[in-house]
């Protein structure tokens, strides 16, 4: 029995030791595993997958075991920046050089600066970014925020609902509990239409991640001086930093974290 409420320290103590044995139960659940698949189920993983299943180990075991085949054909870690530069060029997605106050890393998305057409590229464009943003999350941290920018956005600029869709499936199902929180700063009255689709693909622990926040709006200020510092915010999303996106630079710092990755992955020859 779990409990969520105020408890002693026996309670939690208990509690621990309850969540702990689950994370055993669902490894002996997948079985013998080695190799990338080993490396990917730590037991922090393991229990990303049982805390997006409310605990329930046989769900956990099912929607890890989908993620793990996912991973085995999509391969993720084995994505360059060079094969997705291209996606990159105008910054309507890149990793932020700041963290909210909790030091978790931060992936902003500026839909207004899109500059392709092709699904599969977007989607491997945003999948290798979350793979970075997550491969640089200090220890102890598990979840990333996004900071969405609707500055140039309209109907025409939007994701298809296909990507869309694909997006939310691969964020909940393949990055489960990897998201904080997604901050939708001052989106245009028409977004409204297009947010009615895309919030039926949305589990509700998803759902209550994302944040509407409005510049004029009292609560949204507070709200965006609660998670971030002003100084290091960019002056887009209400703060004080005036940040120029240079493409090349940035590549020069994928490039090297490709590196990063490829050595922790055992990618390199």
């Amino acid at each position: 029995m779990f409990h969520w409420g105020s408890s002693s320290s026996t309670d939690q103590e208990s509690d621990a030791e309850d969540f702990d044995h689950k994370v055993l139960e669902l490894r002996e659940l997948i079985g013998p595993i080695s190799g990338r698949s080993l490396q990917y189920c730590t037991d922090a993983s393991l229990r990303r997958y049982l805390v997006a299943r409310n605990w329930d180990v046989h769900k956990a075991k099912k929607m890890l075991e989908n993620s793990l085949k996912w991973r085995s054909t999509y391969r993720p870690e084995e994505i360059q920046w060079d094969e997705v530069a291209p996606e990159g060029k105008t910054g309507k997605v890149y990793r932020a050089d700041f963290q909210d106050r909790e030091g978790r890393n931060v992936l902003i998305m500026k839909p207004g600066k899109q500059n392709t057409s092709s699904h599969e590229n977007q989607i491997k464009h945003l999948v290798y970014l979350i793979e970075s943003t997550i491969f640089n999350l200090p220890p102890g941290l598990e979840q990333m925020v996004w900071l969405i920018d609707f500055t140039g956005w309209s109907i025409s600029k939007s994701v298809p609902i296909k990507t869309a869709r694909e997006t939310a499936n691969i964020l909940q199902n393949h990055y489960p509990e990897r998201l904080c929180a997604a901050f939708l700063y001052d989106p245009p009255r028409i977004f409204g239409t297009f947010w009615k689709m895309v919030k039926y693909f949305l589990d509700p622990k998803t759902f209550q991640k994302v944040k509407f926040v409005y510049p004029k709006n009292e609560g949204s200020l507070e709200l965006m001086k609660m998670h971030f510092d002003l100084e290091q915010l960019p002056v887009e999303f209400g703060g004080k930093r005036d940040i120029t996106y240079d493409h090349e630079e940035f590549s020069e710092f994928m490039e090297k974290d490709d590196h990063k990755k490829a050595i922790f992955w055992g990618l390199e020859n």
